[in-house]
């Protein structure tokens, strides 16, 4: 919100989602803050080869098997967003996950981003880095970062 300005109007939500369970908050959220506002949802995921890549450089999976397979659960996302009254589509993008949600924020003029956390703790993320962290540090939008459900955390 703008104090000088009054309520900022959310017309497109980005949801960056990995499209695991740990992600289901955050895509519930999503959908609900979509309806309530009005609002366009652009569900997005990325495919990152340095996850696919195995020690050597040889492919656990190939990258177009793995596109296929996000495609198939993000248009699942998209059909329970449309069901419950949303507008919305999907985008996969290629790369690094951080710098990818930031790009696509931008050319999808997104006003808000919505995003999970996996919480892996302060080690975790010293070692592996924080997707969330550097999206709220990088966005020029608003970002709407959703932990997971304690219920999730302890089973």
């Amino acid at each position: 919100m703008d104090a000088t300005n009054g309520p900022r109007v959310i017309r497109r939500l980005l949801l960056a989602t990995d499209l695991t369970s740990v992600s289901d908050p955050a895509a519930e959220r999503a959908i609900a803050l979509a309806l309530e506002q009005g609002a366009e949802l652009i569900v997005l995921s990325i495919v990152d080869p340095n996850r696919l890549r195995l020690p050597g450089g040889h492919f656990l999976r190939r990258i177009d098997q793995e596109r296929g397979q996000i495609e198939l659960k993000a248009q699942t996302l998209v059909l329970r967003a449309r069901a419950a009254g949303v507008r919305a589509t999907f985008l996969v993008w290629e790369g690094e996950p951080a710098e990818m949600i930031l790009s696509a924020s931008e050319s999808e003029a997104a006003d808000v981003i919505v995003l999970g956390t996996h919480e892996r703790g302060r080690v975790g993320r010293l070692v592996l880095g924080s997707i969330s962290r550097r999206v709220s540090d990088g966005a020029r939008c608003q970002v709407l970062i959703v932990p997971r459900e304690p219920a999730a955390a302890a089973g």
